[in-house]
């Protein structure tokens, strides 16, 4: 299955590619509108270079229905998405996402969009996976891995890098590293690769001058570059999710009309900075190859944020892995020509700073260190520069998480209120109501009562503790029977003498103890972690006033409700065998 997967998505990704250009030439009227500045479109050369003002809209006009009408899901840049299904889906993703992906995120790239072709062919890949796991019903534990290969082959045959794709679907989608499932990824990348290799050939995607290290104490302003890239990680994915709000907030109308109303956005960048349009990776490799000043290094950086969020914000498909690459070229070639600046003829090219940035604000934004160093080797072929590499990655992965809990691609599920940091059961029972575990609660003796009637209501009850109410009949706590045998049995010395009327307490309400409150919005997660927390193993379960109690829960209550096939058998003071005592402590003589 995972050489079939790893096939499918190598076509897939020949044929996303061809898409992405067929689009391109056709909007734009040159393979890639990201070079030569404001040209006008040669089908249409009396809109001279204002058809950059228009052409975002048509795409929305496009996209913007199809998303909407068939496969929701592929808004966005992807990779949450597929997180989402393997954290909370066992990995079920609908087969149909992959074509909508395939035409939307084509369309958006073609248009104008400022965004990547990653995200997309990794989410038409864990479609593809996902689609085969469900036709021949593999077992739901292992659904998440076949969704994995087909991530890792949309990687591997979209950059010709089949280990990174093999960590990144481990690192990021699976978020786990298996021997089984390392095994059978590999089996999917190195497939999706050679399709891949078979189509677009064996060159590194980079070309690259030669570098070198000129001296060891330049390692410490890689170190430094790797600081300032993690922030800059940060802040790219803080402006990503601000703008996407901001375009959520200002939109009042229907979502399919908003990629093509925002388009109008977008137009008004691409017509102030061309080079924003599509994926831009001819810009990319002019940066590399130490090409723009330092003023104009820093008017990309921000141009492509931008863009890059708004594409997003207005409802575009495309990924974000392309765009940190770009920033992060930017940001290491504008660290590198500072630093020819002050130090002329003593630090390496500018290209080998803005190599170390790409791999650097990558990690700062995903938080994926090994994908991050993996892929750049991969895509540039260089070797020279992995030391450097390394350092600046880790760093800049370390700075991310002083600054931020969330990734780019986690900050999108944790807004959802999914914490992927929790084990899948965790999560489980935190998307349960404490209602679906709760019974009727037991009649609730009055606070006033004695310690003896006390007990002997107790000893009736299938449970080990009661509720306690007032005159009023308003919830006072709970007395558990471990507290009233306790203070049954300290009314006696051990010597047998009389009991001592001021150790003994007047009534049942002075050992209530009030537990934890659970409501019916309480989630089983927190009322499981509320009867772990106490010493009964049952609490009740209270309305919105607090002052009535409207339920019952167990643990029994709580597994029956996660696990129903495996519902105990309930044991009531009716259907109890004679002469079974379900508290010794409490025997009443």
């Amino acid at each position: 299955m995972a050489v079939v997967i790893g096939a499918g998505v190598g076509l897939g990704a020949v044929a996303f590619r061809w898409l992405i250009k067929a689009f391109t030439e056709v909007f734009c009227g040159r393979a890639d509108c990201s070079t030569g500045g404001r040209l006008p479109n040669p089908h249409v050369p009396g809109l001279g270079y204002w058809y950059l003002l228009l052409v975002p809209v048509l795409g929305g006009c496009v996209y913007g229905p199809l998303i909407h009408r068939f496969a929701r899901e592929a808004r966005g840049h992807g990779v949450p998405e597929v997180m989402y299904a393997v954290a909370e889906r066992d990995g079920r993703i609908a087969p149909r996402v992959s074509a909508v992906k395939s035409l939307a995120s084509a369309l958006c790239i073609g248009t104008g969009g400022s965004v990547g072709r990653e995200g997309p062919i990794v989410q038409i890949g864990a479609a593809l996976g996902s689609a085969l796991g469900q036709l021949l019903r593999v077992a739901h534990h292992r659904l998440p891995i076949l969704v994995a290969c087909g991530a890792a082959g949309g990687i591997a045959a979209t950059f010709n890098a089949p280990v990174a794709g093999v960590f990144f679907a481990l690192e990021v989608i699976l978020r786990s590293f298996t021997a089984e499932a390392f095994g059978v990824v590999v089996l999917s990348a190195v497939t999706a690769s050679i399709i891949g290799r078979a189509a677009f050939g064996t060159a590194p995607f980079l070309t690259l001058p030669v570098f070198e290290i000129r001296h060891g104490g330049e390692y410490l302003l890689f170190v430094l570059l790797g600081a300032l890239a993690g922030l800059v990680g940060v802040l790219f994915t803080r402006l990503l999710y601000l703008i996407e709000d901001l375009c959520d907030w200002a939109w009042r109308w229907p979502e399919w009309l908003r990629p093509a109303v925002g388009g109008l956005l977008l137009g008004v960048v691409l017509l102030a900075l061309p080079q924003m349009y599509g994926v831009g990776y001819p810009v990319l490799e002019h940066t590399v190859h130490g090409g723009y000043t330092l003023w104009f290094l820093l008017v990309l950086i921000g141009g492509k944020t931008i863009a890059t969020s708004l594409t997003i914000g207005i409802g575009g498909s495309g990924g974000v892995f392309a765009p940190s690459l770009f920033i992060g070229a930017a940001t290491g070639a504008a660290f590198g020509t500072l630093a020819h600046d002050l130090a002329p003829g003593s630090v390496a090219p500018v290209g080998a700073y803005a190599l170390v940035g790409m791999g650097a604000v990558f990690a700062g934004a995903a938080r994926a260190p090994i994908t991050a160093v993996v892929i750049l080797f991969e895509l540039t072929g260089e070797y020279t520069i992995i030391l450097p590499l390394m350092s600046a990655v880790v760093i800049a992965t370390l700075i991310s998480r002083l600054l931020s809990h969330d990734t780019v691609y986690t900050l999108k599920l944790t807004r959802r209120g999914i914490d992927l940091a929790a084990s899948h059961e965790t999560r489980r029972l935190r998307a349960i109501p404490a209602t679906q575990a709760t019974h009727p609660a037991p009649p609730a003796i009055p606070a006033s009562t004695s310690l003896t009637h006390a007990a002997e209501a107790l000893a009736r009850s299938p449970h080990a503790a009661l509720p306690l109410a007032d005159e009023q009949d308003r919830y006072q706590g709970i007395v558990t029977a471990h507290a009233v045998a306790t203070a049954l049995d300290s009314t006696v010395s051990a010597s047998g003498a009389a009991p001592d009327p001021t150790a003994v307490p007047a009534t049942v309400g002075d050992l209530s103890v009030r537990p934890p409150h659970i409501s019916a919005t309480t989630s089983l997660a927190a009322a499981l972690h509320a009867l772990t927390s106490t010493d009964s193993h049952c609490l009740p379960v209270l309305d919105a006033s607090g002052d009535k109690v409207i339920g019952w829960i167990t643990h029994q209550s709580i597994l029956a409700a996660v696990y129903p096939q495996s519902r105990p058998s309930t044991v009531t003071p009716a259907s109890r065998p004679s002469g079974d005592d379900p508290h010794p402590l409490l025997t009443i003589t």
